[in-house]
């Protein structure tokens, strides 16, 4: 039995064509997009050499040509992927479990500071998915935080990101 098969037992959020499709799209998107930058830098070949946009003009006309191709075969020929499963409705959320949780930390990172916002994730995190008691996952979380700002603020002198909208350390002296 190929390993492409669908499993009777596990319902397709989106099939391989789809998904072929998908990804022959976005990359024609970004071929565009550094092609009309390359040629607004200048793609030809100058007095004393290639301009600035020349290799990735060309890097951007294969990735064009490569992604048609590809786009081609999934509309086309390979029709049969339709009932292929790309990813299974169990996976898809295993996958949305950790990726939605860190967005989420990514845009806390910006509003309120990487140090409160790993506190955050780390015990959610530990809760939510490892099932540890709530007084371990906030001491881990804390500890790991303090850490990481002993190390970076005081010992490299490298400030870390700590909140545009609000910097909830500030009541403690943190800038």
């Amino acid at each position: 039995m190929s390993e492409h098969t669908n499993n009777t037992n596990q319902e397709s959020m989106i099939s391989v064509r789809m998904m072929d499709i998908f990804t022959a799209l976005l990359f024609i998107a970004v071929g565009l997009v550094v092609m009309i930058g390359s040629i607004k830098l200048g793609a030809s070949w100058g007095s004393d050499g290639p301009e600035a946009g020349y290799f990735p003009f060309y890097i951007s006309l294969i990735i064009l040509l490569s992604s048609s191709v590809t786009l081609y075969q999934a509309v086309v020929v390979d029709k049969k992927k339709e009932t292929e499963t790309f990813v299974d409705k169990e996976s898809f959320k295993q996958v949305m479990a950790v990726m939605l949780p860190a967005i989420v930390f990514v845009l806390g990172v910006q509003l309120i500071g990487i140090y409160v916002s790993s506190v955050i994730y780390i015990a959610v995190f530990m809760v939510w998915l490892g099932k540890y008691p709530l007084w371990k996952a906030a001491a881990v979380s804390v500890g790991v935080s303090v850490a990481l700002y002993l190390m970076f603020e005081y010992w490299f002198q490298v400030p870390l990101p700590h909140g545009s909208w609000i910097n909830p350390l500030e009541f403690i002296g943190v800038q």
